[in-house]
């Protein structure tokens, strides 16, 4: 089980820094951009965002689904609970991104749309809030 728990951290930490590295930094500069006059080309910079954060997001999430399904297998009965919670929050991680992040996504690799960059914010925030968590129960579950 410990070495499960560490291993989730590890994952955890990386894809909550990740996550709120985006959410603080690469967001806002997206908005920045179209402000600054990149509005036109907002699509070529909204693609090669796309195509930059892959590289990052996929074996992250690999890896944060691997290690849930790791700690939940590992875990004894008495911290099951929260071994499920930790899986929870990768679900809530994956399916903020599918179904909230991605479509906005999408809306902006057509050209910038405020209103789709402040509902991408908004979606943003419950994932970056669920991978901060994940880290917090992963701690809890290694003490």
């Amino acid at each position: 089980m410990v070495t499960a728990a560490v291993a989730h951290l590890a994952a955890a930490a990386a894809y909550a820094g990740f996550q709120v590295t985006v959410r603080l930094v690469v967001y806002p500069q997206l908005a920045t951009a179209a402000e600054a006059g990149a509005a036109q080309r907002f699509a070529v910079l909204e693609a090669a965002h796309g195509r930059r954060v892959a590289r990052l997001v996929g074996p992250l999430f690999a890896a944060l689904v691997g290690t849930t399904a790791w700690l939940v297998v590992a875990a004894p009965a008495g911290e099951r609970p929260l071994a499920l919670v930790a899986a929870a929050c990768t679900a809530v991680v994956l399916g903020v991104t599918a179904l909230g992040a991605v479509p906005q996504h999408r809306r902006l690799g057509r050209g910038w749309d405020g209103a789709a960059h402040r509902r991408l914010l908004r979606w943003d925030a419950v994932r970056a809030g669920a991978a901060v968590l994940q880290v917090g129960v992963a701690l809890v579950l290694l003490l």
